[in-house]
């Protein structure tokens, strides 16, 4: 490494860190520092946040501290004095199908808002953030955005995919066994042995669901190191692209180059092109616009929506095809897909990275495999349109989201009655008894951002309807979300929400609805003078949480269409905390 890099002056008198550590006045601040340890040296240099959702709740997380140590190495190798901290996460596996769910997308905006607390209460200059399960990349990404500080984030890594009867398996074929479980397909000893076998390293669930997904975007968007997402997190090698987003970081500060200088209007049209083109979670739909929301970008779900038609269907990856992120990685990762994209046209060549090259030029020496079905070439893709399509019609005036990954073109349309439930918990008793005929359209709803509140994914309840062997036979709606492993004609964020008044808390039960994959249109075969006689007789609902976070996020939150927003975002700053 160059000397200039390893061991450069810094002048201190425009990084936020000099009000904590410059001046006769900041003497009990600098006391404070060197009772940990911390030089005089190191307290000339930049302090850089090392921050992460290490916890023991569940795989994602657990090899994130490792992974810290080794990008407080490169800040140090760099020139910067690193400080590690954590903060919170909400893992959807064990949150799934109880009212733990709640908390997981509030925990997206906790996270993101803890993060901000934390850099500003100490004044540090620059941030290397990890993160493992789904809501904590957007989380984290949102505070980088927000602080606009040098900032490189990095994923925690996938799991490995754990065999069972001679087949890859994840955590989604053991929700899907539960399935066939209460349908009587897949016996107490079976079940038992799968969930044994499922999960056999840290990591974050093995296909292309949401922390994957985001994982793609953080290389696609150009605020991780490429090829840092598609590594496994039980390989050492991820400590090398630690340590390396460690000394990148510090590259950044030098060159005064943030987040918003890299995440443009064009840097997210290039994340919304890799969600769709590896037929990604639906979660990124919620996350997309609002990381966009925190740099002052106008980027909704229609916007990601666009995109999203425009884009071909190149990453054959699970629920809807054969691989998973192990499997890229086998073949080089994310750059191969950003590549492919690239050589198609699809993407912005031009975007600016956390590298302080562009894409492009991050690219540049890559090549696609031809001696491979992962990724397709774009000339030859799965399918012509992305993976993912948003919806709207009179059902849902304010958008709604699907994941078609996989499924056939004749399956892209439904029409049939609506089954309605007024929360999951209903729907996902009457899925287990089977109380429901196929045809059916299985409507989910007041689990909207407000009316959960949180937004509950429906993974249990889909699961179970593909496991009992039905889920090309009924369609499933709901103002709620999905897992990133949901499959299956399941629309989410349907909005407006129920809680709000949407046309979704005014249908009932035997009214027709129809939905078009194909066009991306949903309506309910009611007129405008029906629907609004109805409108007037509704009322809305008050929820069981009445005090702490959920009530507090209720009163906040807004529609799933811009993202499921709880503040009014870059376009209202009056100043920029890299700028105190």
């Amino acid at each position: 490494m160059p000397d200039d890099i390893r061991k450069p002056v810094w002048d201190k008198t425009k990084l936020p860190s000099r009000h904590s550590t410059s001046g006769p006045e900041r003497a009990p601040h600098r006391a404070m520092f060197y009772a940990m340890g911390v030089t005089e040296e190191q307290l000339a240099q930049p302090i850089v946040g090392v921050a992460t959702t290490w916890n023991e709740a569940a795989p994602c997380n657990i090899s994130l501290s490792r992974q810290a140590q080794s990008a407080k190495r490169g800040v140090a190798m760099g020139g910067g004095t690193p400080r590690e901290f954590t903060t919170i996460t909400v893992t959807d596996g064990i949150a799934m199908g109880h009212e733990g769910m709640k908390s997981s997308l509030v925990s997206r905006d906790v996270i993101a808002d803890s993060v901000e607390l934390t850099m500003r209460g100490h004044s540090y200059d620059a941030l290397v953030g990890f993160a493992g399960c789904d809501k904590s990349l957007p989380g984290l990404m949102m505070s980088m955005l927000r602080l606009n500080v040098p900032s490189v984030f990095m994923y925690g890594g996938t799991i490995l995919p754990g065999r069972f009867q001679n087949r890859d398996v994840t955590i989604v074929d053991v929700f899907e066994a539960v399935g066939g479980h209460s349908a009587g397909t897949t016996s107490d000893e079976e079940l038992h042995a799968l969930e044994c076998v499922a999960c056999p390293s840290a990591g974050s669930c093995a296909g292309q669901y949401t922390a994957n997904t985001m994982a793609c975007v953080s290389e696609a968007i150009g605020l991780a190191l490429p090829g840092s997402a598609g590594t496994p997190a039980a390989f050492e090698s991820r400590d090398q692209y630690a340590e390396a987003s460690g000394v990148a970081v510090m590259n950044m500060l030098r060159l005064n180059l943030r987040p918003r200088d890299i995440c443009t209007r064009k840097a997210f049209e290039n994340a919304a092109t890799i969600v769709a083109a590896t037929g990604g979670s639906t979660n990124a739909g919620l996350h997309l616009p609002a990381m966009a929301h925190e740099a002052g970008i106008d980027f909704d779900l229609h916007e990601v929506g666009r995109i999203f038609q425009r884009t071909p269907y190149i990453g054959d990856f699970k629920p809807g095809g054969k691989y998973l992120m192990k499997d890229l990685h086998d073949i080089g990762g994310v750059p191969i897909v950003m590549k492919a994209l690239l050589d198609g046209g699809y993407i912005h060549g031009d975007c600016m990275t956390v590298t302080g090259k562009t894409i492009a030029e991050n690219l540049k020496d890559v090549v696609v495999p031809t001696n491979q079905d992962v990724v397709y070439p774009t000339t030859k893709p799965i399918a012509p349109t992305g993976g993912v399509v948003v919806l709207k019609g009179n059902l849902a005036p304010g958008g709604a989201i699907v994941k078609v990954a996989g499924m056939q073109h004749k399956s892209l349309t439904f029409r049939g009655p609506a089954r309605c439930f007024d929360n999951e918990d209903l729907a996902f008793a009457a899925v287990e008894k089977r109380d429901y005929k196929p045809g059916d359209v299985i409507v989910i709803r007041y689990e909207g951002p407000r009316g959960g509140p949180g937004m509950r994914e429906m993974l249990a309840t889909t699961a179970a309807i593909y496991g009992q062997g039905i889920s090309e036979q009924v369609a499933l709606i709901t103002d709620g979300r999905f897992s990133g492993g949901t499959r299956g004609f399941c629309i989410g964020h349907v909005g407006p929400e129920a809680a709000v008044g949407g046309p979704i808390g005014l249908i009932n039960d035997g009214d027709i609805i129809v939905i078009d994959a194909v066009k991306g249109t949903m309506n309910v075969e009611l007129s405008d003078e029906e629907l609004a006689k109805r409108r007037a007789a509704w009322k809305p609902r008050q929820t069981n949480y009445q005090s702490g976070m959920l009530w507090k996020y209720a009163q906040l939150v807004g529609q799933a269409e811009k993202g499921a927003l709880t503040h009014p975002g870059g376009a209202a700053e009056t100043h920029c905390y890299a700028d105190i």
